[in-house]
Parts: C-alpha cells; structure tokens; sequence
C-alpha cells in the first residue's frame, strides 16, 4: 500500500479574481487557477504583464477577496474575510514582499515601526520586545540596527526592499508570496536580493510563491514553475524540465524571448516574437486563450 502523500502547504483550488467595470462587465483577472506550493518548496509563477499572476497572489493571502474557489493552508479553508477573526488567526503565518519598494513602505513611518508593525498586529510583543526584534532582523537582510529611527525616503531601492523583506519575515512565516521582488530594482542590486531570498529561505524552512517576468531568473530559484496566460495557468511542471522541455506554445514563446548572453546563438535563433494582440480580459475568448497569437494554431 502506497502512503499517503503529504497535503501541501498552500492550495488554491479553482481561485478566481473577477473585477467589476460598470455595464455588467467584468475584467477575469485570475479564473479558475488551481496550484499547489509544498513544504519548503519554491515555485515561481510567470507571465507577462497583465497576465494576473500578481492579483493571483494577493487573492491567495487573501489581500483581494476572491469571486469563486478556496484556498487552504495545511489542509485548513481560509475564511473568506480578510479582516475575520479566523483568517487574522492565520495571517502571521503568511506573508507578502511587494513589487514596488517606495510606494510599499508608508513615509511616514520610521523603518523601527515599518518593520514592527506585524508584530504589533500578530503577536502583542511589547515595546522593547519590538525593538529587540527589529534591531535582530535588520541585522540580518544587511541593515543596521540604528536605522530604525529613519524614514524610507533616506534609503536606496535595494535597501527598502530589504526593509520590506525584513518586515514580511520578522514574524517568522511559513509561507511568503514575493511578488516581483527584485523588478524594480538596479541590475546590480538583484543578485543581491536574490541572494538573500535564498539564504533566509534555507535558513528558515520557508516555502515560496515566486511570482516574476524572467523566466531564467524563476527557473535559477525555482523547483517547479507555473506559467501564466491572460489569467488562465497553461503549463505547470519541474522548473528545469519546463524551461528546456516546454509542452505549451506560450511558455516556448516566452522562453524565446529571453535574450542569449551568446551573440553568435542569438543571431542564429529563430524569431519569437508574440504575433497579435492580447485578447481583452473583458471579452475573453472561448476555448485556447492563446489561439489568436499562437504559432501553432490550426483552422
């Protein structure tokens, strides 16, 4: 007798973000996205811009309420409230690093209480608890404990990020979606993040939704990928084995898209260029959404 498989850390079962735009029409941001994250796992979600994986992410936390389906962690259904008892029970467990490093963090507050405040929300610590804390972990994303009294507007990109990583793991989550984390960022400043990410990640038993653009970067982090289509998932499967064996004209697409470091095998590569327009998330069509840009399709 086989046994049992252990039940993932995060499952979105049929999750779907619709967003009302006057007149009765409604924009299908994320529709009917089923994925699973387990222990310890990274899996890195990719698309295009607009294609809904950021929206996906923040409806997995629960920071959008969904339209249709559920999300469980540890095999338990989340509430559908954000604000309910139930689901702030579990929100210290799950987290988020945004996209954006300046407008993320709010200026007015110094970083001391930036990076504080989960606490304070989550885990009534007192004030010199707090402080102790934060003093810890902007130690360990590279920052100085006597930051703490200074505003984001008196630090670099890549510094606010770390603030905000520091903020979204200072409650010590078992699970964090990162969406973006590194896009806004100077090229010489994502290595670093990168970096960090992945020794806080083994350091801490973490488990990680990846969410980006660049599908080499996701598949170097990454042991399974997810790719993402006008809020539809297409493809799904091990990173390396989808990156170098795509099943899904899209994912090939996007893969080829990705500039080759070798300028003799970029020239000699064939042209990948997307053909058309994406279709409205409005007016969604029927049946393949890529059809209408797909290299392969047949009449």
């Amino acid at each position: 007798m086989k046994p049992n498989k252990p039940a993932p850390l995060v499952e979105a079962r049929g999750l779907t973000r619709f967003f009302d735009v006057g007149r009765g029409r409604r924009v299908h941001a994320v529709d009917n996205v089923s994925l699973t994250v387990g222990e310890r796992e990274i899996v890195g979600l990719v698309g295009e811009s607009g294609s809904g994986k950021s929206t996906f992410g923040k409806t997995l936390l629960g920071l959008h309420d969904k339209t249709a389906g559920e999300v469980l962690f540890r095999g338990e259904t989340l509430p559908a409230r954000y604000r309910s008892v139930d689901y702030q029970r579990l929100a210290g467990n799950m987290q988020m690093i945004f996209q954006d490093p300046y407008s993320s963090l709010n200026p007015r507050m110094t970083v001391g209480e930036i990076v504080a405040e989960g606490l304070r929300l989550h885990a009534g610590v007192s004030n010199a608890m707090a402080r102790e804390r934060v003093a810890e972990w902007l130690g360990r994303v590279g920052l100085q404990p006597d930051h703490m009294s200074r505003y984001p507007h008196e630090f670099s990109g890549g510094q606010r990020q770390r603030i905000g990583i520091a903020r979204a793991l200072i409650l010590e989550p078992d699970f964090v979606v990162c969406d973006e984390p590194i896009s806004a960022l100077d090229v010489s400043v994502q290595a670093q993040v990168i970096n960090l990410l992945g020794e806080l990640k083994e350091s801490m038993g973490l488990t990680l939704l990846f969410i980006a653009h660049d599908l080499s970067m996701v598949r170097y982090v990454s042991d399974r990928m997810a790719v993402m289509y006008l809020g539809s998932l297409v493809e799904i499967g091990r990173a390396d084995a989808l990156y170098f064996d795509p099943k899904h004209p899209y994912t090939e697409v996007l893969i080829g898209s990705n500039p080759e470091p070798d300028p003799e095998l970029e020239r000699s590569r064939p042209s990948t260029a997307i053909q058309g327009e994406i279709p409205s998330p409005v007016n969604v069509p029927a049946g393949c959404r890529f059809a209408n840009r797909c290299p392969k399709v047949m009449e």
